[in-house]
């Protein structure tokens, strides 16, 4: 069990001032069974009017306005979180979904819904062809088919942090061979509908102290992921950057369907063109 505090920071710097429109922030750590959430404060500078609601998938968003005009926008969150998440969980998949393939129980089917088709298009094939290569028979053991696809991601495609906006899709990943974790959680994601699966995408933090981890520069950063719905299981979570299969090191914000989804931080601003200047952003984790 260890107690953790996240300050993460995004700043915005623009060249002259602008006027800042709605940002919706999905910054408050999701709690569970293995995150206790102790205390969560969020900050802006200048100054916004800041209203909470959940979404479709429970995550809390908060969108904020602001007055008048500025030349930097500053985004900052503490949060105290208490990790009791085992380093080799043992999942207690159902009897009748230890093999692979499986049929969902027709509740489960329904209310899976659009998670389990793919968003992205794949009229030859290629990436239901490229996850069916995983499947070691007929039947084949359901758990260790997703480990062997999550371990195949990070054997496939190298990863590359990525600062320009936006994810690649699946086969764009696939065929260039590197990416961002974004686009390795895509991938993994997709290749797991392709094979029937309900999976959906995470983002939060990585909590790395030893730095032996890839997607992160220091002791933590953002990051993102992927979970299945097993039967039994529940929804498991897989990380293709490090190859990683359960929740140990991993924080969620926010999960969904789609990463566009998911974003910590989204927002627009009105200005001339060329007036924004940079972002940063700082994830600082202490225990």
């Amino acid at each position: 069990m260890t107690w953790l505090t996240v300050r993460h920071s995004t700043h915005y710097s623009y060249y002259q001032p602008v006027d800042l429109g709605l940002h919706r922030l999905m910054l408050r750590p999701r709690e569970s069974r293995e995150i206790k959430l102790g205390s969560f404060e969020l900050y802006t500078n200048p100054a916004a009017q800041v209203r909470w609601a959940q979404d479709v998938f429970g995550n809390s968003v908060a969108t904020a306005s602001f007055a008048g005009m500025t030349d930097n926008l500053v985004i900052e969150t503490v949060a105290s979180l208490r990790l009791d998440t085992a380093a080799w969980p043992v999942f207690d998949i159902a009897d009748d979904a230890v093999l692979y393939p499986f049929r969902y129980a027709d509740d489960d089917w329904r209310d899976l819904g659009a998670l389990t088709l793919q968003n992205y298009p794949d009229p030859a094939g290629q990436l239901r062809s490229w996850a069916h290569g995983f499947v070691a028979g007929n039947p084949t053991n359901t758990l260790s088919l997703l480990k062997d696809l999550n371990a195949g991601v990070s054997q496939w495609i190298c990863y590359q942090s990525r600062e320009d906006e936006g994810t690649q899709s699946p086969t764009q990943t696939l065929n260039r061979g590197w990416g961002a974790c974004r686009d390795l959680a895509v991938l993994f994601v997709e290749a797991a509908r392709s094979l029937g699966f309900g999976a959906r995408i995470i983002s939060g933090y990585l909590y790395n102290p030893q730095g032996l981890l890839n997607g992160t520069l220091a002791g933590g950063s953002t990051h993102a992921w992927a979970e299945v719905f097993v039967p039994g299981a529940g929804w498991i979570s897989f990380d293709p950057t490090n190859g990683g299969v359960g929740g140990h090191n991993l924080i969620p914000l926010a999960v969904g369907r789609d990463i566009a989804q998911v974003m910590p931080v989204g927002g627009s601003f009105i200005g001339l063109t060329g007036t924004f200047r940079e972002m940063t952003v700082e994830i600082l984790m202490s225990t």
